[in-house]
């Protein structure tokens, strides 16, 4: 496999800012968005800065957001790639 020059840091950092937008553009606060999901303020603060946080809560803040359709066709879109490569053997 070959490693690119993106870091995990730098698609966690997006991932954050991703989430910190959505969740000012709908006018809510860290703790407004944390209770309507069932999770910490703390948690969303350390998803928008781009610290550890869960695929669970990734998953969690996409659906509000109205972005797992948007993410799982990325996801199918690459599985799909990935079973159109031709076998060497």
């Amino acid at each position: 496999m070959f490693f690119e020059s993106v870091k995990i840091k730098d698609v966690k950092s997006e991932i954050g800012q991703l989430v910190k937008s959505h969740r000012k553009r709908e006018k809510l606060s860290r703790q407004d968005l944390a209770e309507k999901l069932g999770i910490s303020r703390i948690t969303i603060q350390n998803l928008e800065s781009g610290k550890n946080f869960t695929i669970d809560t990734l998953l969690k803040v996409l659906q509000y957001f109205d972005l797992m359709s948007a993410f799982n066709d990325f996801l199918k879109g690459k599985r799909n790639e990935n079973d159109n490569v031709e076998s060497l053997y």
